[in-house]
């Protein structure tokens, strides 16, 4: 058995060279308080029944809201969604400020004109060392217009590049 500190820095490379798709993820609070985050972790778990899952810090601002909540909207975000996925980045109080939004189902927020978004019922969470594992199954729907999806890769935005 060896005495070797793990090499982190290894593991945080290796992930920011995979590519993952962008999702924003939104909720409100019990006083009907918008919150939201970017996510890079959003899988399908299961098609029948239609489940999906994500996975965020429990140091997160958004925690909070996800960890007290029944439902989500996941949205699915195209290239021409990088501005609005910047925005959802960025500092927690500046998040819901301006027109990219509106109110949906159960009055969760909706971000406007994106490839996709649904409304998911939490069914369970997982604690996971300072994480969760959030599992969500899908109610309803919207397909909004095609586009590339927008993809983060080594910290930066990009669009997919066909292979020949």
């Amino acid at each position: 058995m060896t005495d070797a500190t793990p090499d982190l820095s290894a593991f945080r490379q290796a992930f920011r060279r995979h590519a993952a798709g962008v999702a924003i993820i939104t909720a409100q609070t019990a006083d009907g308080t918008p919150v939201g985050f970017t996510a890079t972790s959003l899988a399908s778990l299961s098609a029948v029944p239609p489940l999906a899952t994500f996975n965020m810090a429990l140091s997160a601002s958004s925690w909070p809201a996800i960890a007290e909540t029944d439902r989500v909207i996941i949205h699915m975000l195209g290239v021409r969604n990088k501005g609005v996925a910047e925005i959802l980045s960025a500092d927690n109080t500046r998040r819901f400020l301006g027109d990219h939004w509106r109110r949906g189902p159960h009055g969760l927020p909706v971000i406007n004109d994106v490839t996709a978004w649904m409304v998911g019922r939490i069914v369970d969470r997982f604690p996971v060392h300072n994480s969760a594992v959030v599992v969500v199954q899908i109610e309803e729907g919207e397909l909004g217009a095609p586009d590339e999806p927008l993809l983060y890769h080594e910290r930066r935005y990009h669009r997919p590049s066909e292979l020949d």
